[in-house]
């Protein structure tokens, strides 16, 4: 169990970092890049997601390690156990989708109320900051609408 206490804290530390980063490179990069502004908010989307899908995959490899070769605990399910599978069981868990056709057994449990913690913090960080760029840019066009 401490292991996997210790995979959290240092699963949480990464993807915040990887998360912090993206942004902080929109923040430097969106006003200089030459396109209309509007289109920068199609920039922060893909940013973002790109985001999200390293945080899940970087939670999917570490299930799979934690599993596979530190035995602390199972993936249970029809699907069988495989890397692809921990990968999709952590989509699903970090989107709080929860199918329920994977169920962690053991102390990786841990693992998985914490990175649908961890999900929904930073998909919420990403909301967040999307609607700061949309303030930003989305009506620099020249053509301002009511106020």
């Amino acid at each position: 169990m401490l292991l996997v206490a210790i995979a959290c804290i240092a699963l949480i530390t990464l993807t915040t970092v990887i998360h912090f980063e993206v942004l902080r490179s929109l923040t430097n990069g969106l006003p200089a890049l030459r396109i209309p502004d509007r289109n920068k908010l199609l920039v922060v989307i893909f940013a973002a997601f790109l985001a999200h899908a390293v945080e899940m995959a970087v939670y999917g490899t570490s299930f799979f390690v934690l599993v596979k070769y530190l035995d602390v605990g199972e993936l249970a399910g029809s699907a069988g156990f495989s890397f692809t599978t921990c990968l999709y069981f952590s989509a699903e868990t970090y989107t709080s989708l929860g199918f329920g056709d994977l169920m962690p057994v053991g102390p990786v449990r841990l693992l998985a109320g914490v990175e649908a913690l961890n999900g929904l913090l930073l998909i919420g960080w990403s909301a967040s900051y999307t609607y700061i760029a949309m303030e930003r840019f989305w009506n620099k066009t020249g053509r301002e609408g009511p106020k």
